[in-house]
């Protein structure tokens, strides 16, 4: 039988055992416990549910959830109910006493102007969650202004607590064309997140880290199949349902997609990593570490580890994936060992292990890490990156090579190298390929992946700075009209028909099919700023900024120089916006970047030495001292 302080940590996290036995909490009446046959996220106090109904905060009910410790042993998520300070006036708004001053001066700064207070230093928010008009007359309406307030209107609400933002608000969405653009996306409310701590709001970027950690690990089952503990959801909803046994009242739950309402069924492998990586960055930035030094957080990050690390048939450090497992959801043909996830799988690792708590059951963990970091490092390093040099390296690969020394290790056939690449490898500058399995390169250039490598560290600095070469040289090609192409080139003709079994939505230059996103912006100026060289996101922001606000923040563009709004974008898609504002602010406040950016890491680079110096193409079966397994 399991103890009874590892029996809450399993409950907090949603992985509750079979043999687990409620009288176990018959002294924590406040204790939440998931109904898992339910898949839903449920908050067990009949008498604060029924005062939290489909208007949230008709009764004036502010919920706040803290753990506490129960007899020094458990842990209990405590629901507190209080009537919020009086209103006078519209019954039907909601008064949040949280101080919006900072915001409004990093805003007043950002537009070089004088900012005028809310009135008594709080926000009014009708029930809709929309900015009071007051506001917009308040403060000015530059694009900053004007992204910051369709931001905060994006928020939605969870028993009365800003809990994330929701993927799109198009007010030309109605009924079934809404389809899950009305939830709450992992990956979609990073931008979102980090907008609201660059803007000094942390609690919505808290309530989120809290919240999403409870949907973890969930049993959750398609087709008589469960995914492994550990893995994060794609996106939750929050429904309004009756409450158990009395129909008169209602309670609000989250409800979790883990892939399985999904287009394509596919599970969110991205979604633990910048879950990980938001966490890590909203102790940076707010400067309270108490969240991930949580037991149920701490134990939150080490399911998502034991999860990526598990052993597997694969010999390779990266992790293997199918396709449509993150940004690009669909089918694309990135099915193995896309960039995008190893850029993602190497920056979580990173900041897993600057925010594990040190202690003896952790050892064997952070030994796996440690040498997953350095093996995956190494691989991404020396055969994902390719520039001329080593394009012309490949062009004259010799085949079928069977040694421990071969040069050719995955036995590429120098006819995989297309004709578009060798015209367009500029002279100066390189990055890192989309793919890499047996026989196989994919030479296409995938935005996310490369910036995130720079971002993360796990590009060299010499890497690093080519990326960034090569974006200015082939500015044309990946910016254009609008920031930034998502992938180039784009999938045509035979092609696209057999990679994408003829995807009506990803048809040439649109979609993840060489369309230009312009939440990417965040992530191109983060990568700009730790190489020292903002002048590029600089150019690549005054681009967009020339009409993405009167484009309605489209969520994506067409066309190979991203000259129309996508065929089926979304209007006022949330990251779109959060994107642009994050770049802004990140321009204005270069110093604030270094929160999210990982800076390389010295026992990185030592090993690398160590396994350079060893020469591994010779290596053979020979021994070394200290083995790393590349």
């Amino acid at each position: 039988m399991m103890g009874s302080s590892e029996v809450a940590m399993h409950a907090l996290s949603g992985a509750v055992p079979a043999h687990f036995s409620p009288s176990l909490f018959a002294n924590a009446p406040h204790l939440a416990i998931p109904y898992k046959t339910r898949g839903k996220y449920r908050r067990k106090s009949r008498a604060l549910a029924a005062s939290c109904s489909t208007s949230r905060m008709r009764n004036g009910c502010l919920r706040d959830y803290g753990f506490r410790n129960i007899n020094n042993r458990l842990l209990s998520l405590k629901c507190k109910c209080q009537r919020a300070e009086s209103t006078s006036g519209d019954a039907n708004k909601t008064w949040f006493t949280e101080p919006t001053s900072k915001a409004d001066q990093i805003l007043g700064e950002l537009n070089g102007q004088k900012v005028v207070d809310f009135e008594n230093g709080s926000v009014i928010m009708p029930n809709d969650v929309s900015v009071n008009q007051s506001s917009d007359k308040t403060r000015g309406n530059s694009v900053e202004d004007v992204a910051w307030r369709l931001l905060q209107e994006s928020v939605v609400y969870y028993c009365g607590t800003p809990v994330g933002t929701i993927a799109a608000k198009d007010p030309s969405d109605s009924g079934s064309s809404v389809l899950n653009y009305d939830q709450v996306f992992i990956r979609d409310f990073i931008p979102s997140g980090m907008a609201f701590l660059l803007m000094g709001e942390y609690e919505i970027v808290r309530n989120f880290i809290l919240h999403t950690l409870q949907l973890q690990s969930w049993e959750k089952t398609m087709d008589c199949h469960s995914p492994g503990q550990g893995l994060m959801p794609a996106s939750f909803k929050i429904r309004t349902v009756p409450l158990d046994g009395d129909d008169s009242a209602t309670e609000e739950v989250l409800d979790p997609d883990f892939g399985e309402a999904a287009i394509g069924r596919v599970a969110p492998v991205d979604s633990g990593l910048w879950w990980i990586i938001l966490l890590r960055a909203y102790g940076k930035c707010s400067g309270d570490l108490s969240v991930q030094e949580r037991i149920d957080v701490q134990t939150g990050i080490k399911m998502i580890l034991k999860l990526c690390l598990a052993d597997g048939f694969d010999m390779f450090p990266t992790l293997l994936v199918t396709d449509g497992s993150c940004m690009i959801d669909r089918r694309m043909g990135i099915h193995g060992h896309p960039l995008e996830i190893q850029a993602l799988f190497y920056s979580a690792l990173v900041c897993a292990r600057e925010m594990l708590a040190p202690e003896d059951g952790s050892a064997d963990l952070i030994r796996a890490l440690n040498n997953r970091l350095i093996a995956l490092s190494f691989h991404i390093r020396e055969y994902y990156w390719v520039d001329k040099r080593k394009l012309n390296e490949i062009y004259r690969y010799k085949t079928e090579e069977y040694s421990y020394d071969a040069v050719n290790k995955f036995n590429i056939y120098p006819d995989q190298i297309s004709p578009w690449l060798v015209e367009w490898m500029p002279e100066k500058g390189g990055y890192f390929i989309g793919n890499l399995q047996p026989a196989h390169m994919d030479f296409r250039f995938f935005s996310l992946g490369n910036l995130w490598s720079i971002v993360s560290s796990l590009a060299t600095t010499h890497q690093s700075l080519a990326i960034l070469d090569l974006i200015e040289a082939k500015w044309s090609d990946l910016v254009a009209d609008m920031p930034f192409k998502i992938c180039y080139p784009a999938l045509e003709g035979q092609e696209w028909q057999i990679i994408t079994g003829s995807d009506p939505k990803n048809t040439p230059w649109s979609y993840h099919n060489g369309g230009s996103w312009p939440t990417l912006l965040w992530q191109l100026t983060v990568a700009c700023i730790k190489m020292n060289r903002p002048e590029i996101a600089a150019r690549a922001i005054e681009v967009a900024e020339k009409r993405i606000a009167a484009d309605r923040w489209p969520e994506y563009y067409d066309t190979k120089r991203a000259r129309f709004i996508g065929k089926q974008a979304r209007l006022y898609q949330t990251w779109s916006i959060a994107g642009f504002l994050v770049a802004k602010l990140l321009l204005k406040n270069p110093d604030a970047a270094r929160n999210i950016w990982n800076d390389e890491d010295a026992e990185i680079v030592n090993a690398l030495n160590i396994i350079v110096d060893s020469n591994p193409r010779k290596r053979g079966r020979k021994v070394l001292k200290k083995t790393y397994i590349i």
